[in-house]
């Protein structure tokens, strides 16, 4: 189409500020860009919209503007929302490149300009080619009629013989036509399309895996209510979706090219959708956040608590468990390569944040509703995200039966004084650690579990593992990603504590070589605890996690855990020694220490977790 048709649309609200003569040039595409320096992405004949985010003063325009001239781009429109009318600069700048210039009323959206010239410039071209755009366009309109990505790339492989899928920054598949693409191939197949993004390549990116050659689009966020436009390819690289093409479209004629352009822009739609649709979720943990670090009264964020789970876990009959996750992404100051970037002039929370989102996701899982249990706030350079668990097994039964203190005296197992000689079994194993209950069986039965107690809990090295490849090839060599996990907590009261240990993990992370680097709570040593640099609310997170389930038993059956613990551990584990200062038989003992480990995950013949258990109680 012509740059003339645009000012003969009367909806797209263009107003001709200069170029009267070159009015005739051929639009062959559309791109909406706020970078300073926006060459990499252009190849010539693009109408480009921009929100002049990227102008500081005056001095600015002329070097943008000589930059889409020597690209070949067929005119500039300038939106009118952010400074009002059109500066004066930018106008000179224009003529004195020849470049026609629009102005885009403040009324009128980006998104509605780009969809016009994608559906003109396909419309003129030849007819298969054609429809198929126009049927895209259709289908990724909302409403009921809306078929998503799928449909787009199910209509690429039934018109074009063209197979596709749309990933995640980390290889995650999040839609694709016919057969899935295996996790790890989609990870390597994200990983040369970031750090060929990175170096600042021209798109489609060209990767040949396993004798097969892929060619891969970038899908950039084009709705101009959304996020603004990137000043830093860094500020986006670790975010945008990208389109993977089995075919090699380095011999593709322009027409293709540009056809799938306008595709990757049409879906590019859909993920602006998907990105509003987190505005809930991140509002929700906002707003939990801000009272947890504000010091709120646990009832007040017990409340909102309340608000956030049937949103995140839908059907949700009790209040789950919680885990506090937080991330961090930091770039160096030596990388100046990247155009418009400035040393420590990126803004980490929003990366971060968006990163956290898809860390989270489960990677087996496809598609983009498995983000629904997530989300994720981010306060200063930090993201921090509140993740849901469902709740853990039922605990063991309550009663101590008879059969216990009645028992036969002999002690079948270990000798009278059990110090250091063989357990009976029926304590069962320790828990995985942050599960918080046992395996079920009961203590002093001798009886074999029926099954582990499975684990929901968060932990930090699988967080990576399927995401680590990517991120690092995306982080290059001047970014890096710290991440820290807490343990589950229960109640409000414990957010704080799990907020300070997932900061305190993320440090633990942070002091450790590689590009992607994660800790979790059970890295965080007893011994650590006695250094006088650890928060005091890691502290007492660490006393609760061990104690609380302990002291919330003892509430409710006036067991009297805590005094047993105290005990035993004083007693040098001797059971004989401990049964008599209690006043207790050794079976009646037993119960209660395989109460202890059930309840805490923890196995009190190991030293390691006497240990802990002997800090906790002095630090409770």
């Amino acid at each position: 189409m012509r740059l003339r048709a645009l000012l003969e649309t009367d909806a797209l609200g263009l107003r001709l500020l200069g170029g009267q003569d070159e009015l005739d040039r051929t639009v062959r595409g559309v791109m909406t860009t706020d970078l300073r320096d926006p060459s990499r992405y252009l190849s010539g004949g693009e109408l480009v919209l921009t929100g002049l985010a990227w102008r500081r003063d005056a001095s600015d325009s002329e070097p943008f503007v000589r930059i889409l001239a020597g690209a070949g781009v067929a005119g500039l429109a300038a939106g009118e929302a952010e400074l009002g009318d059109i500066p004066a600069d930018l106008v000179e700048a224009c003529d004195h490149h020849r470049l026609p210039l629009f102005a885009v009323h403040e009324t009128v959206a980006f998104a509605t300009i780009t969809e016009h010239v994608v559906r003109q410039v396909s419309g003129e071209r030849a007819g298969d080619l054609a429809a198929v755009v126009d049927r895209h366009r259709r289908l990724m309109t909302s409403g009921p009629a809306g078929g998503g990505p799928e449909v787009v790339l199910d209509l690429l492989t039934s018109d074009l013989d063209l197979r596709a899928w749309v990933l995640s920054p980390t290889g995650r598949q999040i839609a694709g036509a016919g057969t899935p693409l295996p996790g790890p191939l989609g990870a390597t197949l994200a990983g040369h399309h970031l750090a060929a993004t990175r170096t600042g390549r021209r798109a489609p990116h060209r990767a040949a895996v396993a004798g097969t050659t892929y060619s891969l689009f970038p899908i950039r966020n084009t709705g101009r209510g959304a996020v603004p436009a990137a000043r830093d390819v860094r500020e986006s690289v670790l975010s945008d979706w990208l389109l993977a093409v089995e075919a090699d479209a380095s011999d593709w004629p322009a027409a293709r090219l540009d056809l799938l352009q306008g595709v990757t822009q049409l879906i590019a739609v859909e993920r602006d959708r998907r990105e509003a649709a987190r505005t809930v979720r991140r509002r929700l943990a906002q707003e939990v956040l801000e009272l947890v670090q504000a010091g709120a009264a646990p009832a007040e964020i017990a409340a909102r608590l309340r608000v956030a789970a049937p949103v995140l876990l839908p059907g949700l009959g009790v209040a789950p468990q919680w885990q506090v996750v937080v991330a961090r992404v930091d770039w160096t100051a030596a990388d100046m390569a990247a155009p418009g970037g400035v040393p420590g002039d990126i803004a980490g929370g929003p990366v971060a944040q968006a990163l956290l989102e898809e860390i989270l996701v489960d990677p087996a899982v496809s598609g983009p509703d498995s983000a629904d249990r997530i989300a994720v706030a981010h306060t200063g350079e930090e993201a921090i995200a509140l993740v849901p668990l469902p709740a853990g097994p039922a605990p063991l039964p309550d009663t101590v039966g008879d059969t216990a203190d009645t028992a036969a005296d002999t002690d079948a197992g270990p000798p009278a004084d059990g110090d250091g000689a063989a357990r009976e079994t029926g304590t069962g194993a320790p828990a995985a650690a942050g599960a918080g209950a046992g395996t079920g069986a009961k203590p002093g039965t001798g009886a074999a579990p029926a099954a582990a107690a499975q684990d929901p809990a968060l932990h930090a090295d699988a967080l990576l593992a399927a995401v680590r490849e990517p991120l690092s090839a995306g982080l290059a060599d001047d970014g890096r990603l710290t991440l820290g996990v807490s343990a589950a907590v229960h109640s409000a009261e414990g957010l704080r504590g799990a907020l300070e240990e997932a900061r305190h993990a993320r440090r633990v992370a942070a002091a450790r070589p590689g590009r992607v680097c994660a800790a979790g709570h059970h890295e965080l040593a007893s011994h650590v605890l006695l250094l006088p640099f650890v928060p005091d609310d890691v502290r007492r997170a660490f006393t609760a996690r061990l104690l609380d389930p302990l002291r919330d038993y003892d509430r409710r059956h006036r067991a009297e855990l805590i005094e047993t613990l105290e005990a035993f551990l004083d007693c040098d584990g001797s059971w004989t020694r401990c049964a008599a200062r209690l006043h207790l038989h050794v079976n009646t003992l037993r119960y209660r220490v395989g109460r202890i480990e059930q309840l805490t995950g923890r196995d009190l013949s190991r030293l390691e977790d006497k240990l802990d258990f002997f800090l906790a109680l002095r630090m409770s």
